[in-house]
């Protein structure tokens, strides 16, 4: 069918929109069509256009095959859509899909990124045969939610079982040991790597490194490893130092590392973005200011804070400040009633997180409506306590927002988890299972 390879080739090709309009323009739309376009919106970014698309083939009567339920759960993940994996995951187990190795590892994925790892735990244990990826997916999801002793426990039972770990289970360890503060075990598997499995580290293993031992705060240490390196660090290693520095509050170590970026030549606006947290953190606001227009000349934009909960199988998303949700003014009102709460516990916001050079109180309505702010407030409304409440955002969650939310797990008496771009937090009565630590 030549209208399928036409779609195939905008999927592939990345160009989503015409994708899409070639499909609704269709007179004939098999399992295939729906296919490619699912599978186009998922790989590009465009996650609430597939589930649509999905939702679509339901109703006309054309049954989903293994191939689609692949596309559609990395779909679910990416929004933190529960009630859609979940969904997905019984129609896969009633149409025999689960015996296929590829559909468990990705349900795997799924459950980890929705905050289920209990349950992405389960469908590993039944898995009738294990692949390497499903053994990393597992690593890897106990990595992000700061689980690292469990990652290693896991690694040491695939070890057990004669499966030779590759390159990328050594990146789910690290990045895994990084998030749980685990330095000692993150050095003793990059050395195992050199010396007593033959995997050789490349630059991502590197970085992981970098980002290892900047975290826990071992700046020095992480600029000698980078001085030993067997070749040039690139961007994203510089990038990983920088950000250690934006944690530590070192601004003349962050400083050098932003020269060497922009020597390299920056390859996005997360580096610009560091370096003016850092002098706003400091109260330099000339040299913060300084960073943002060159961040502008050179024609980078800041991403916008973005965060989505679902709420009944529909996924709501807001952006920091939004009062575009019908449910606006609601909103706004739990978030007032829960400042003076939090006041009430000792709150201050954290105004260094404001970039603008703008006065305390205005800071702290800045701070008050940022995205996972927001989402966690309708959260509140919409659900009945004590139902625990899952956001995601697209960005890491800031300090202040962190501090916030902690607080509002004890006012709300609720488990709170966030998904951001690092990690994911649980906060339980006033603590994050991070341990502020990420």
């Amino acid at each position: 069918m030549v209208g399928n390879t036409l779609l195939s080739m905008y999927a592939k090709c990345g160009i989503i929109d015409d994708a899409i309009s070639f499909f609704n323009e269709m007179n004939q739309k098999d399992t295939v069509s729906y296919n490619a376009t699912i599978s186009g919106c998922s790989q590009n970014g465009y996650a609430q256009e597939a589930l649509h698309i999905f939702h679509k083939m339901q109703l006309c009567g054309i049954e989903p095959d293994l191939a689609t339920m692949i596309c559609v759960l990395p779909t679910c993940s990416h929004l933190a859509a529960l009630q859609h994996g979940t969904c997905a995951h019984g129609y896969s187990i009633v149409c025999g899909f689960i015996k296929d190795t590829s559909i468990c590892n990705a349900l795997i994925d799924m459950y980890s990124k929705c905050g289920k790892i209990d349950l992405a735990r389960k469908v590993f244990d039944r898995m009738e045969k294990r692949d390497i990826v499903s053994w990393n997916a597992m690593i890897v999801g106990y990595g992000i939610h700061g689980l690292g002793m469990e990652a290693l426990w896991l690694f040491n039972k695939m070890q057990a079982t004669g499966l030779k770990p590759d390159d990328v289970t050594f990146l789910c360890l690290l990045s895994a040991c990084s998030h749980s503060g685990l330095v000692i075990e993150g050095k003793q598997l990059f050395n195992s790597m050199i010396q007593g499995i033959n995997t050789v580290p490349r630059m991502d293993h590197y970085i992981c490194m970098v980002d290892l031992l900047g975290r826990a705060g071992l700046l020095d240490e992480a600029c000698k490893f980078i001085e030993k390196m067997p070749f040039e660090p690139d961007v994203h290693v510089w990038s990983a130092l920088l950000a250690a520095c934006r944690i530590h509050k070192d601004v003349e170590l962050g400083e050098e590392v932003s020269k060497k970026i922009q020597g390299l030549g920056s390859e996005g606006t997360g580096n610009y973005v560091l370096l003016s947290n850092m002098y706003s953190a400091a109260g330099r606001w000339d040299d913060a200011a300084y960073v943002r227009i060159e961040q502008r000349d050179q024609g980078f934009k800041k991403s916008p804070g973005c965060s989505w909960i679902e709420i009944n199988g529909v996924v709501h998303a807001f952006v920091g400040g939004d009062r575009s949700h019908p449910q606006s003014v609601q909103i706004n009102k739990k978030l007032e009633e829960l400042l003076v709460d939090m006041k009430r516990l000792g709150y201050r916001a954290e105004s260094s997180f404001v970039l603008q050079d703008v006065e305390e109180e205005e800071k702290e309505r800045i701070l008050l409506y940022h995205s996972e702010k927001l989402a966690i407030a309708f959260g509140i409304i919409s659900l009945r306590p004590p139902k625990p409440i899952l956001v995601t955002k697209n960005l890491r969650v800031c300090v202040d927002c962190h501090t916030a939310i902690k607080l509002i797990s004890v006012i709300t008496k609720r488990e709170i988890t966030v998904r951001d771009a690092s990690r994911f937090h649980h906060f339980r009565n006033g603590v994050c299972n991070c341990g502020d630590f990420w």
